[in-house]
């Protein structure tokens, strides 16, 4: 099932919309069927990799058992 991001043409609302079939969306907004489909990106993951914050030296992770959350943040330490 697609989420597809759309703009209003007829009252510049965005939005986004799980489109299953053929059928295009309404606007929440206004109602208006003259929509425009926007590229959307989406992101995996929340942050730099434990690896990555550990060889960057960000403090990313506490570097014995690569807790995201920071230093402290495990029962390790």
């Amino acid at each position: 099932m697609p989420l597809y991001e759309y703009i209003c043409r007829s009252c510049s609302r965005r939005f986004e919309a799980l489109v299953i079939g053929p059928p295009s969306p309404a606007c929440p907004g206004c109602g208006g069927e003259d929509l425009e489909k926007l590229v959307s990106t989406f992101a995996v993951g929340g942050g730099p990799s434990p690896r990555s914050a550990e060889s960057s030296g960000d403090g990313g992770s506490c570097g014995t058992c690569g807790d995201p959350r920071g230093p402290g943040s495990c029962a390790v330490n």
